[in-house]
């Protein structure tokens, strides 16, 4: 599982490159998703990599991710009693399943496609630079840090 998080807003955005942002449900800075990857998606991430950051993300830290951020429609928080009426025993099975790929996160009765994040406590590195270049664009090898900040 990779999970995607938009860090670039709208302004001077191309629109096809907006309208892949739209596709993937990351309308605003700071939203996330969780996906599979795809040759699809690894081209739509080539795409947008100038606006968002991605990298692997861990079991135990997605299933921080889906418990505390996770919504269902009307954005309601998702409880161990609607994951019991799902088939799990918690949300550490969920992310199990969900690393499996016996479920996938966009499918799944009544829950929100996307993660509505805080800012990174203590902040990004750069908003203008890749990853590589001591930025916060373009793809990581682990997200976790990232994602645990701003949970």
């Amino acid at each position: 599982m990779i999970c995607i998080v938009r860090v670039r807003g709208i302004i001077g955005i191309r629109s096809d490159v907006n309208d892949a942002m739209r596709m993937m449900h990351l309308t605003r800075v700071n939203h996330c998703v969780i996906e599979r990857m795809t040759p699809e998606l690894k081209g739509t991430l080539q795409k947008v990599k100038d606006y968002v950051t991605w990298g692997e993300i861990s079991t135990e830290t997605l299933a921080a991710l889906i418990e505390r951020r996770g919504r269902l429609t009307g954005g309601r928080p998702i409880t161990p009693e609607y994951l019991k009426t799902q088939g799990f025993d918690g949300f550490v099975s969920l992310a199990e399943a969900l690393e499996r790929g016996d479920v996938v996160w966009r499918k799944m009765d009544d829950v929100k496609p996307l993660f509505r994040l805080s800012p990174p406590r203590k902040g990004y590195r750069s908003t203008k630079r890749s990853f590589t270049e001591g930025g916060s664009l373009g793809k990581r090898e682990s997200i976790d840090d990232l994602i645990m900040r701003m949970v």
